[in-house]
């Protein structure tokens, strides 16, 4: 059997190194707030190029806080994509805030700035940009849009931790960047957690109170705040893992290059891999109108694959409030109809993808 993800292959390469972590938590007695969590903000704000991390309980609790640090809810709106976890728009939610979708690029997956400008209302006061699969969004012409309307932009980041844009790391270009530390990214924890990236100091004291209570002193509530906090447990297997972010990436792009070149005359779309950016692959995303037969196909073969994701967010039942029916973004709908995640991490073997190639082509062939 494939499998689309295999994290206990990554924690045996690093046995030694997170058990001696873990170790060190324990020993030390501190399991909230400590030495860890500040080291680690430290490290991932500098490997993001930003001067402040500010982490937090969730990749969820990130986007959330992100929104009310800028003082964003009741009556706002917020502009961003329905192609992605749901988490985007239920942070935007969570805040009290209404998400407003805008359709894909066909090419690209993520926010299709050409259609950003006609969503903007006198309500609008951030845009959330996905930077989807480990592609980062087209940020130039949605950061032009944000200063001429004067609005925030907030970078989900959740699937792009490495990921560069014009050479840069994503999680600096906007007024905030969110990330998820989920167990499956490319920097990912044993557990929840996430965190929030900025270069602005007083957004990022204002984090600071709003994922514990609003206390500048303890028990002393400063601002209405929440209890978002990223544990020590979970700081310490990030400080271990960020340490081999840079090579898992670099690992992730060559096994999408042996993909691109064994699927290339597969008859499918490949995932866009931009000149100004630097996909890092958290998800190997190929479109296929044939989805459902293929991944039987695969599943019959022992090769396991993922749908990320089946339903735009305003098709699914909980957000059909949301304003928008079947037809409303086509671009959106057309990709939620034909994704199909192979696998792929870090350690995933070159005759593992080579397996799931002839699979595939051996589909196509008999199709």
């Amino acid at each position: 059997m494939i499998p689309p993800f295999d994290l206990k292959r990554q924690y045996a390469a690093l046995k030694p190194e997170l058990d001696s972590a873990i170790a060190g938590v324990l020993e030390r007695g501190t399991f909230i707030l400590g030495e860890e969590v500040v080291a680690f903000e430290s490290e991932f704000a500098a490997y993001c190029g930003v001067s402040d991390a500010v982490g937090v309980g969730s990749g969820t609790e990130a986007l959330h806080l992100a929104l009310r640090a800028c003082d964003i809810g009741p009556g706002d709106e917020v502009i961003t994509v329905a192609h992605t976890a749901v988490a985007t728009a239920a942070a935007i939610e969570i805040a009290g805030a209404r998400p407003i979708f805008v359709d894909i690029d066909p090419q690209r997956w993520t926010l299709d700035p050409s259609q950003l400008e006609a969503a903007i209302t006198p309500r609008t006061r951030a845009i959330i940009p996905v930077h989807l699969y480990g592609c980062a969004a087209e940020l130039a012409p949605i950061l032009d849009v944000a200063r001429r309307h004067q609005l925030r932009v907030i970078e989900d980041c959740a699937q792009a931790h490495g990921a560069r844009y014009h050479g840069h790391r994503v999680g600096r270009w906007g007024d905030l960047a969110t990330f998820s530390f989920y167990p499956t990214k490319n920097l990912g924890a044993y557990g929840d957690g996430g965190a929030i990236t900025t270069n602005d100091p007083e957004l990022a004291e204002r984090l600071r109170l709003l994922r514990q209570y609003g206390w500048a002193e303890r028990y002393v509530s400063t601002l209405k705040g929440f209890n978002s906090r990223l544990d020590e447990m979970q700081a310490a297997i990030l400080r271990v893992k960020l340490r081999h972010l840079d090579a898992w990436n670099a690992r992730r792009r060559s096994l999408a290059r042996t993909y691109g070149t064994l699927l290339r005359d597969a008859g499918l779309q490949l995932p866009l891999d931009p000149e100004e950016g630097a996909h890092v692959y958290h998800l190997y995303v190929i479109r296929t109108t044939r989805r459902e037969a293929l991944r039987a196909y695969l599943r019959e073969n022992g090769i396991g694959t993922l749908i990320h994701y089946p339903i735009p967010i305003y098709l699914q039942p909980a957000y059909t409030d949301a304003g928008y029916g079947p037809g409303a973004l086509p671009e959106t709908e057309a990709a939620a109809a034909q994704v199909l995640s192979l696998p792929l991490y870090p350690e995933l073997h070159e005759d593992e993808v080579k397996a799931v190639c002839d699979a595939i082509t051996a589909f196509q062939h008999h199709a």
